[in-house]
């Protein structure tokens, strides 16, 4: 009777075993995520992982996983436009990164790539754009200034693997003096008005 239970330990702790190694050979990417396979002896290797649950190596490749569906990103930069008017954006991205390039993506840049590219490639070109107009027209032509911003965006984020599904201004404001003078342009206009209604009464 000894001898079977010892059979039974036996047999237990090797099925455990095997169990645990089966087990850290396997991983799985879930939908709308990519996974890029490192390996401590080749480095990352150019194949990317589609869905589902894979092998690996344990303890010699490490899947890094990458959410490949689109996510918003708000962007607030403080720039000057042409007339040296301080203007406060917040520009909203929607973006994703592009499965083929992920090995590029996560060798050059990292996988907090969205930290790093995002907000500096946005700082630099609505600098570029806004400085173009003057600060009535990034009022008046706001649908061009924004489709100006989108187009550059897309073309300058295409270099580093990132698709842009969505680029919007969400946020235009200027600075305290510019919205102090509009404000008392106002007033004298609203005087000049009542005091030429009074005078054709």
């Amino acid at each position: 009777m000894a001898k079977l239970f010892e059979s039974i330990g036996k047999l237990g702790l090797a099925l455990a075993i095997g169990g645990g190694v089966v087990n850290s050979a396997l991983y799985n990417v879930d939908a709308g995520h990519r996974a890029v396979i490192f390996d401590r002896f080749r480095g990352v290797q150019d194949v990317v992982v589609g869905e589902g649950t894979h092998f690996l190596i344990p303890w010699v490749q490490k899947p890094i996983i990458f959410d490949c569906r689109s996510r918003p990103r708000n962007v607030p930069v403080i720039t000057g436009s042409k007339d040296l008017q301080n203007v406060n954006i917040t520009l909203r991205i929607l973006f994703r990164p592009v499965a083929g390039q992920l090995p590029r993506i996560f060798t050059s840049i990292g996988e907090d790539y969205d930290e790093r590219v995002l907000p500096s490639i946005t700082t630099e070109v609505l600098k570029s754009v806004v400085a173009r107009f003057d600060a009535g027209e990034l009022i008046t032509q706001r649908e061009l200034v924004s489709s100006q911003v989108s187009e550059d965006l897309t073309e300058r984020a295409s270099t580093f693997g990132l698709i842009l599904d969505d680029v919007s201004l969400t946020h235009l404001t200027f600075g305290k003096e510019f919205t102090e003078a509009v404000e008392m342009k106002q007033v004298a206009q609203q005087e000049a008005e009542r005091a030429r209604f009074i005078v054709e009464k």
